[in-house]
């Protein structure tokens, strides 16, 4: 409506609003043209066959054959491929001379290509051409002298021919440049499949002097050694394997492979100090494959002592693993000092053991950490006593419990019993009294009292019973 009250009319343009809100259905290129190709009516028709019924027009088609692979190495002469694919051609013709001189180009370009010189190569080969072969070979090893497969396909030729010095002049050539195991191996090999012993061997010798740093190459020449019946040489081999490595570079490893041999042969005794000798001079830690073995060995060929023996060095590896980890783990304790006496082992040794146990203090101030380590110290003493029939050092153990003891936090009353009944069975009634006596003074708990009175009326001592009981119940009575 404008200002005099008649309706203005909008164009028939601009009453129509176009919808730019994006369809429902998204139409993507890669859609355009899937449907173009499915509703391709035309097909391309393959090329004709052509039928080459005389001598020009095969040199035609070689002609026109040729400009094609001419144009693509004009293009990019860097694509090596482009001129493999043309020698390759120029060989199924026929034209063996053509082919080399592609192959001549192609290396003008890059001389370094692995690639090329492998066709090249076997392309002489394979038209049966050996001195060619032998040439292109020559030169690769010359420019290429780390590349191995020229070497194995180069010996692999000479052999292939019967040349067999031929081929070994070529592995002494490789040899030169010192190369990797592998190619050592192979040159061994080969010496092999002719029973060549002596220059097989002289060729280990060389390898070790060049990869001497790795143990398994000794234990390679010595097993070669050993499967040619030369027995003395194998064991002077791992001899001379432990004196290149010293104490210092020994592992468990060469020393098992030194061991096995010596079972092998026979040589049990051998065997054995193999095995101890790698063990008192190999960490714990390196040398658990050492141990099983050893263990092994005794089942099969030792006495009955030796195997408890090792069984027994065995258990100690473990125990003294596990305090390693927790030495206040004293359950451990137990199980180990059980198992040195069980096996009668020496007293030296069982001390040190029990010293080492009751070293290991808890770190708490309270009695309920300090329950199991005070047995120790019961055990310790009950050993000296018993088993090593020693009383003097037995008192001493008893003394040394009493005094790590923190009596001002908490005490332990059958320490007290415990010592003061020994000190009976050593008839030394005073000593028992004064350890009961100073019991009562630091702990007067009724368990003291009560076995110190049982003490006395045993005694006969109805006097003392007396004023223990009067003592007692003072005690009681506060």
């Amino acid at each position: 409506m404008n200002e005099h009250g008649k309706q203005i009319r909008l164009p028939k343009k601009a009453e129509k609003v176009k919808n730019k809100t994006p369809a429902p259905v998204q139409i993507t290129a890669e859609q355009l043209l899937r449907e173009a190709k499915e509703r391709e009516l035309e097909t391309v028709p393959p090329p004709p066959k052509v039928r080459i019924t005389d001598p020009e027009e095969l040199a035609e088609y070689h002609r026109k054959k040729r400009k094609e692979f001419e144009d693509n190495i004009r293009k990019n002469k860097m694509q090596l491929a482009n001129w493999i694919k043309y020698a390759k051609w120029e060989e199924s013709v026929g034209e063996l001379q053509r082919s080399r001189s592609i192959f001549e180009r192609g290396l003008d370009i890059d001389h370094r290509n692995i690639t090329v010189w492998l066709q090249y190569a076997e392309m002489e080969m394979r038209n049966k051409q050996i001195n060619h072969a032998r040439n292109i070979w020559d030169r690769a090893v010359s420019i290429l002298p780390r590349a191995t497969q020229f070497w194995l396909k180069f010996t692999y030729m000479e052999e292939l021919v019967g040349n067999v010095p031929g081929a070994r002049q070529v592995f002494e050539r490789w040899m030169e440049w010192e190369p990797d195991e592998q190619a050592w191996n192979t040159f061994i090999n080969f010496e092999m499949r002719y029973k060549e012993i002596d220059r097989a061997r002289n060729i280990y010798q060389r390898f070790l002097h060049v990869h001497g740093h790795d143990f398994r190459n000794w234990v390679r020449y010595a097993r070669f050694e050993e499967r040619n019946g030369s027995i003395d040489n194998a064991r002077a081999v791992f001899e001379q394997m432990l004196e290149f490595f010293g104490e210092d570079g020994m592992n468990e490893q060469m020393l098992v492979a030194f061991a096995h041999f010596e079972e092998r042969q026979k040589e049990f005794e051998r065997a054995r100090i193999i095995y101890q000798y790698g063990l008192d001079h190999i960490p714990k830690e390196k040398s658990v494959e050492l141990f099983k073995s050893l263990t092994v060995h005794e089942k099969k060929f030792g006495e009955r002592l030796r195997i408890e023996s090792v069984i027994l060095s065995k258990r100690k590896v473990q125990y003294e693993e596990q305090i390693k980890e927790n030495p206040f783990h004293y359950d451990v304790w137990f199980d180990y000092t059980r198992l040195l006496i069980s096996e009668g082992q020496e007293r030296a040794e069982v001390e040190d053991c029990f010293e080492r146990a009751i070293a290991n203090v808890p770190p708490y101030m309270e009695k309920r950490y300090w329950r199991r380590y005070i047995w120790l110290w019961v055990y310790y003493a009950i050993y000296e006593e018993l088993d090593a029939n020693d009383p003097e050092r037995c008192r001493e153990v008893w003394t040394a419990c009493l005094d790590i003891i923190p009596h001002r936090q908490f005490t332990f009353a059958f320490i007290w019993l415990m010592f003061a009944q020994f000190e009976l069975r050593q008839l030394n009634l005073t000593g028992a009294r004064k350890i009961l006596g100073v019991a009562i003074g630091k702990c007067p708990k009724k368990k003291l009292f009560r076995e110190y009175i049982e003490i006395e009326l045993k005694l006969r001592e109805f006097d003392r019973c007396r004023k223990l009981y009067e003592q007692f119940l003072k005690i009681c009575s506060r």
